[in-house]
């Protein structure tokens, strides 16, 4: 009997037509993806709107490919008022009703409700240090960054904390591994692997 090969480790980066090197999920076949990598995704993001549409979009993007979610995007800002959380706290059943109908979007009930919810969780936040303060006080003080899939994380101490902070203001099905994949998105963290060219610290980073 001959021992098993061990399984090798997914690449890293993928280069692409243009010589740059980018994180293996920016799929070059799928520019969608690639157009979301280089320009999106690990840059900060503030303010009370863009982060509700962007935790909202994670959310729904559970159990889903994001390249569901990126290329129905438009159509959700339009079905969420553009993510104006006094709007979309003013949802009441016919939304709801008028929201399942709508192809464009998941039609997910139960993240339909629970994007209403938060919309009325980020009002009342504003009592206190606003969604901008509370997401970003998520972001730790040391972070290393991946350098190959098996270093990648799915969540951390900092956004199971911030899941239960959410929680305890109000805010539904956002748990600690869809906040930790906001905060890669959002440049709470930064994960892009070790090499590729957005990577904080690559001389290509601006």
């Amino acid at each position: 009997m001959t021992d098993s090969m061990p399984t090798p480790e997914p690449p890293a980066l993928v280069e692409g037509q243009d010589g740059l090197k980018r994180c293996a999920w920016a799929n070059p076949a799928q520019p969608d993806y690639v157009a979301y990598h280089d320009t999106e995704w690990g840059q900060p993001v503030h303010g009370e709107q863009r982060l509700f549409e962007r935790l909202t979009l994670e959310a729904f993007q559970s159990g889903l490919s994001w390249l569901t979610i990126l290329r129905k995007r438009d159509n959700f800002r339009a079905a969420f008022a553009y993510f104006d959380a006094d709007v979309v706290a003013r949802f009441g059943e016919a939304e709801v009703e008028q929201l399942m109908g709508n192809a464009g979007i998941v039609r997910n009930q139960r993240k339909i409700r629970a994007t209403i919810t938060n919309a009325r969780a980020v009002q009342d936040l504003r009592q206190h240090a606003g969604l901008d303060a509370t997401f970003w006080g998520a972001k730790p003080a040391e972070h290393t960054r991946p350098k190959n899939g098996a270093q990648a994380l799915a969540s951390t101490p900092e956004s199971a904390a911030l899941a239960k902070t959410l929680k305890k203001a109000g805010f539904a099905h956002l748990g600690p591994v869809t906040l930790y994949a906001a905060m890669q998105a959002c440049g709470v963290v930064d994960d892009h692997f070790a090499g590729c060219f957005r990577a904080l610290g690559s001389e290509l980073t601006s």
